[in-house]
């Protein structure tokens, strides 16, 4: 199916705000990588800010598709969150855009001015979803099968491992010696970032996970 208008130039949008931030790219530029003209651009979007916090939005709301499922689900809590790491991964690996305009919203709020309407209701959002992995480790220290890590901060270093990940752009590819978004960097991504996270916060209790099996080795940077 073609995409409507508003469909393509939120495409555009969320391209354009983070590969050149907020303050980078204008309207008028948007308007016509979209094959629109910019009359149009403002029959969807009355301003730059309300278009930036409807991008912001979107992608929101597909993290919020891969992950929420995967919190909510029955079993062992080393298995759930598991599950959530891997559907965190998918969701930022998913669109290359995704990491990088992330990234760029939690360094760069000072440009957007006046707090544009709407941004306030979708930081609550991302902190409703950074409250639901802090709660399942809370669970996991109290059940006996994770240590009573600082939720917080472990939460903190899973933002930073991800988002700064997919966000790095031709520097992580040189790390890796492959593409950060090709299919097996991205599965190698999700299993080395499960193997640390399991031995970080393994219970002194708990009965060891198997860990992953041997990873295919790296390609060093040139």
């Amino acid at each position: 199916m073609e995409p409507s208008s508003r469909e393509k130039i939120l495409e555009v949008a969320e391209a354009g705000f983070a590969r050149r931030g907020f303050a980078g790219i204008g309207m008028r530029e948007m308007a016509a990588a979209a094959g629109l003209g910019k009359s149009s651009l403002f029959h969807h979007f009355a301003s730059k800010a309300e278009l930036y916090v409807a991008v912001l939005e979107r992608v929101i709301e597909r993290i919020e598709a891969h992950v929420l499922p995967a919190l909510s689900l029955d079993g062992d809590i080393p298995a759930r969150l598991d599950a959530a790491v891997d559907a965190l991964v998918d969701s930022l690996a998913e669109h290359p855009s995704t990491a990088r305009l992330l990234l760029r919203t939690l360094v760069e709020d000072e440009q957007h001015g006046a707090q544009p309407d709407g941004l306030a209701a979708a930081e609550a959002r991302v902190l409703a979803l950074i409250g639901a992995f802090a709660a399942l480790l809370r669970a996991g220290a109290e059940a006996g099968a994770l240590r009573a890590a600082a939720p917080a901060h472990a939460v903190q270093a899973l933002i930073g491992a991800t988002v700064y990940h997919f966000a790095s752009g031709e520097f992580g590819d040189t790390v890796l010696g492959r593409p950060i978004f090709s299919a097996e960097a991205v599965a190698g991504y999700r299993r080395e970032l499960k193997h640390l996270l399991r031995s970080g916060l393994a219970s002194p209790e708990a009965s060891p996970r198997a860990g992953p099996s041997r990873a295919p080795k790296e390609n060093p940077p040139s």
